[in-house]
C-alpha cells in the first residue's frame, strides 16, 4: 500500500505541464480547488472529469499510475460515498432492503462528491508529480511575497511546506520497509482482532518516529553546514520565468470557470 502513495513524489519530464512556471501551477491548483465547488449537476461534473483527464494527458502521467495512487485514500472515498447513501433521504427510493433504503438524491450526491474528491486528488497529485520541491518553494515564496509587509516569514513558511511535501513519500517508503521487516520477524499487522492489530502498530511507530527525527536532524545539520541562515539576502540559481504556456493555462481555467457557472443549475 505504501508504495502506491504518489502525493509528494516528483517525476522529471518535458511535457506541457512540466514546463509551466511553478507560480502558474500553484495558482491553477488553488483556483481549481475553489471552482470544483461550482459544479452541481451531471453536465458540470462530467465537464470537470473531462478537463481533469485533459490535464493528465498534457502532463504525460499515466492514468493507471494516478488511479493506483488513489488506493491509500480509497477507504475515505468509500466512506464519503456511503455517508451520502445512508443519510441523504431525498427524492425517490431506487432500492430497498428491509430498513435499508437508497434514495435517488443520496446516490446522486454520493457520486458527485466522489467525483469531486477524485479530481482534486488527481490535480494536486499532478502538481507534485510535475514540479520539483525546489520549484514549489520558489513559486510559493514569490506568491506570498506581499505578506512580508506584515512581517510574515514567507521564505521559511515556503521552505517548511516544501520539505513537508518532500518527506511524505520518504516517510511512506520508510514505513513500508519497517512493515516488511516486522513481517519478516513474524509480526502480522493485517490479521487477528482489532485490539491485537492496534498493539502490533506500536513496534511500527517507534522506529518510524526515530527515523523521522534522525532525518530531520541530518537535514538541519546539512543546511547549517552549507551556511543556511534564512531568506534574507539569499539569491536564486534558477530564475522563474512566466511565458505563453502559463498565460494559456490561466486563460483555459478562466474559460472552464465561465462554462461551469453557465451550465450549473
Amino acid at each position: 500500500m505504501m508504495e502506491k502513495m504518489i502525493f509528494g513524489r516528483y517525476i522529471p519530464g518535458d511535457s506541457f505541464v512540466h514546463l509551466l512556471d511553478p507560480r502558474s501551477k500553484l495558482i491553477f491548483v488553488f483556483a481549481y480547488i475553489v471552482i470544483v465547488f461550482i459544479a452541481n449537476n451531471t453536465v458540470t461534473y462530467v465537464l470537470l472529469l473531462v478537463f481533469t483527464l485533459f490535464v493528465i494527458l498534457m502532463s504525460r502521467i499515466r492514468l493507471y499510475f494516478l488511479i493506483n495512487g488513489l488506493k491509500p485514500v480509497l477507504i475515505l472515498l468509500v466512506f464519503t460515498f456511503l455517508i451520502h447513501i445512508f443519510f441523504t433521504r431525498e427524492g425517490n427510493i431506487i432500492f430497498e432492503l428491509g430498513f435499508f433504503q437508497v434514495y435517488e438524491e443520496g446516490l446522486r450526491q454520493g457520486i458527485f462528491i466522489s467525483i469531486r474528491f477524485v479530481v482534486l486528488v488527481f490535480i494536486t497529485s499532478i502538481l507534485t508529480l510535475t514540479t520539483s520541491p525546489i520549484s514549489i518553494t520558489d513559486g510559493l515564496e514569490v506568491l506570498l511575497n506581499p505578506l512580508k509587509k506584515i512581517k510574515l516569514p514567507v521564505h521559511e513558511l515556503a521552505l517548511m511546506m516544501s520539505i513537508a511535501l518532500r518527506f511524505i513519500p520518504t516517510l511512506m517508503d520508510e514505513t513500508d520497509k519497517i512493515m516488511k521487516a516486522q513481517m519478516a520477524r513474524g509480526s502480522d499487522l493485517s490479521a487477528g482482532p482489532l485490539k491485537d492489530r492496534i498493539k502490533a502498530v506500536v513496534p511500527l511507530l517507534v522506529p518510524l518516529f526515530v527515523s523521522a527525527f534522525k532525518r530531520a536532524e541530518d537535514l538541519a545539520t546539512a543546511m547549517e553546514v552549507r551556511g543556511y541562515r534564512g531568506g534574507e539576502g539569499r539569491t536564486r540559481y534558477r530564475k522563474l520565468k512566466w511565458d505563453w504556456r502559463d498565460t494559456v493555462s490561466i486563460l483555459i481555467l478562466v474559460v472552464l470557470t465561465a462554462l461551469l457557472i453557465f451550465l450549473r443549475d
